[in-house]
């Protein structure tokens, strides 16, 4: 195994901080892992990370567990960038991550549904009906737009009169 393969798979096994049954690999985050050469030969590996939103308290936390993480996996000299471009997107959320959010009680995003072009401007109000991931039902209406953290919304289900976090579109 490469170094480069060996540092990619630590740094997709670190946990997201707010929500600690993803990874930032399962997350989006992690965009990649690479191993660059300095002058002296001395090998840096560099973790690009991208976040959810612009602010999100969450990157200095992300940035730290990637750096202890590989350092104590013997890589000494680690570099975290954030890449801003393109943006994050909630379509990046894997398979696996969508699974282990609704197996924490929590509602997965759906497509983001972002165009090419220029974004048209509406107003008025959205109708939004994730599923309840404790019953399935998308009889379900917004409580409040935001929850534990900003990147998610809290919902009930009108059939099994359940709370759930949503983890917004993006």
């Amino acid at each position: 195994m490469t170094a480069r393969e060996r540092a990619a798979e630590v740094a997709g096994q670190v946990l997201d901080p707010e929500m600690p049954m993803l990874t930032l690999a399962d997350l989006g985050v992690l965009r990649d892992v690479d191993v660059e050469h300095e002058a002296g030969g001395d090998e840096v590996i560099v973790a690009s990370i991208t976040p959810t939103y612009t602010g999100c308290p969450a990157m200095a936390t992300m940035r730290d567990d990637l750096v202890h993480r590989l350092n104590d996996a013997g890589f000494p000299r680690v570099e975290v960038r954030v890449v801003l471009d393109p943006p994050w997107s909630s379509d990046w959320i894997s398979e696996r991550g969508r699974s282990a959010l609704r197996e924490a009680g929590l509602s997965a995003p759906g497509p983001a549904h972002r165009p090419d072009g220029p974004v048209a401007l509406n107003l008025g109000p959205t109708r939004h009906a994730p599923p309840c991931p404790r019953c399935g039902s998308t009889a379900t209406r917004v409580t409040s737009e935001f929850s534990g953290t900003a990147c998610k919304a809290l919902y009930r289900c009108t059939d099994c009169l359940e709370p759930f976090e949503h983890v917004k579109e993006i």
